[in-house]
C-alpha cells in the first residue's frame, strides 16, 4: 500500500472507472520572464511594520529561485536586510532611488517608482 496518501485525496469520493488516476494538485513550473519584460514597481511601504519604512518591489513574474537571487542582489547592493517571498521583495529602509538605479543597470527596463 502507498504511503497513506488519503489526505491528499479528500475531495474525491468514489470512482468506478478502473483507468482513473488521481492527479495531484502540483503546480506547474513557473517561467521567469526576461528582464526586459518584467514590470517591477518600486514603492515605499509603512503599513503593518510598526512605523518602519521598507522599500517594496512588486510585480516579479518568475520562479522563487530567480526572486531570491534578485532579492539578494538588491539587499547586498543597498547594504541592508530584507526578504523575498510571494512575488515581492522587501528591502529595509527607504532605498527607492537606489533600487531603481540598480534594477535599470541590471536590465529591468520597465521598472518604475510609485
Amino acid at each position: 500500500m502507498k504511503d497513506n496518501d488519503w489526505k491528499k485525496r479528500l475531495n474525491i469520493v468514489y470512482s468506478t472507472n478502473p483507468d482513473y488516476h488521481y492527479q495531484d494538485g502540483e503546480a506547474e513550473e513557473e517561467i521567469t520572464l526576461p528582464k526586459e519584460k518584467q514590470l517591477l514597481r518600486v514603492s515605499l511601504d509603512k503599513r503593518n511594520r510598526k512605523g518602519k519604512a521598507v522599500t517594496l518591489i512588486t510585480g516579479f513574474a518568475g520562479t522563487n529561485e530567480a526572486l531570491e537571487t534578485l532579492g539578494k542582489l538588491l539587499k547586498t547592493r543597498c547594504g541592508v536586510g530584507g526578504s523575498a517571498k510571494d512575488g515581492e521583495i522587501i528591502v529595509q529602509g527607504d532605498h527607492r532611488q537606489k533600487v531603481l538605479e540598480i534594477l535599470q543597470k541590471e536590465g529591468y527596463a520597465k521598472s518604475r517608482v510609485i
